[in-house]
């Protein structure tokens, strides 16, 4: 993954990786970077593991579904999605003892090649130690049901993940209405922030 978010001028700023699907917070810096991401991802990993278990064929279940985001209104709410879901899974009872996730890097500084800070992480302080104390902190409370339902529709649908200034502004560049922003080759669960 770190090698194909660098070859794709990708910045991978939280992840969580689960028995039947992962989910990543991605920013690209150009235009079908994600999908170019994805594509070479999966065929690598499918060859692979292939090779690895004398087996052929496809893998994956389906493609991948994406959001944008409104990064000032849904980052920490979206980094809080992904690494919360083995506790909401019930396969641990702290995103800490979840080894496939990069909590530990975001909360306590463990290093990752993988996670490229987002520039609003970085702005919760210029000391480290703080920043990450602030973080952990974002995990204090679980994500209310209204949380969890509007980022797992905005997922599955495709829609702009954002308030009605940022939805409707997004929409309109690309010219369509906030209900009918969908991308035309969706996959399984990544959420991207908007810059």
């Amino acid at each position: 993954m770190a090698e194909f978010a660098a070859r794709h001028s990708c910045h991978v700023h939280a992840y969580v990786l689960m028995t039947n699907h992962v989910h990543l917070l991605v920013t690209p810096n150009e235009e079908f970077a994600i999908s170019r991401l994805m594509k070479d991802l999966g065929q690598h990993y499918v060859q692979d593991f292939n090779r690895a278990n004398a087996r052929s064929g496809t893998l994956w279940e389906g493609r991948f579904h994406s959001s944008v985001i409104d990064s000032t209104q849904y980052l920490f709410t979206c980094h809080r999605y992904i690494e919360l879901n083995p506790v909401r899974a019930q396969m641990v009872s702290h995103p800490a003892d979840h080894e496939w996730s990069s909590y530990c890097t975001n909360a306590h500084g463990s290093f990752s090649d993988l996670i490229t800070p987002h520039p609003l992480y970085m702005a919760l302080s210029d000391d480290g130690e703080e920043r990450r104390r602030i973080y952990r902190g974002f995990f204090a409370k679980p994500l209310t049901e209204d949380e969890l339902t509007k980022i797992r529709q905005t997922i599955s649908s495709g829609r702009a993940l954002g308030g009605p200034v940022h939805s409707w502004a997004l929409n309109t560049s690309v010219g369509l209405s906030p209900e009918r922003l969908r991308h035309p080759r969706q996959r399984r669960a990544i959420a991207l922030p908007a810059e």
